[in-house]
């Protein structure tokens, strides 16, 4: 092995070694896996929530307001409390 070709093969593991990321609940099920997933109040836009947006409301796209309180998205486990909102942040229980 010559030294340029070591010095590539080097750069090539540190270059994928700083590459490697934490998969997300949307890549966990585009690869097949089953990822765990968690309500999270307070961040879903207007008609985007994934369900309970209030009384009289059917379900799934009924929130009437951005970051509604009461509207919650299904959500990565472990990642609702750190998305924040111009609101504050995401709650795991429903927002006054």
């Amino acid at each position: 092995m010559t030294r340029t070709t070591a010095t590539a093969a080097l750069a090539a593991v540190f270059a994928l070694s700083a590459g490697v990321s934490i998969a997300s609940a949307d890549d966990m099920k585009a690869k097949g896996g089953k990822a765990e997933m968690e309500k999270c109040y307070g961040v879903a836009k207007a008609g985007q929530n994934d369900c309970k947006a209030g009384a009289g409301t059917s379900c799934a796209g009924t929130s009437k307001a951005d970051y509604q309180g009461n509207a919650w998205k299904n959500v990565a486990k472990g990642t609702c409390v750190t998305i924040k909102t111009p609101n504050g942040m995401g709650s795991l229980t429903p927002k006054a």
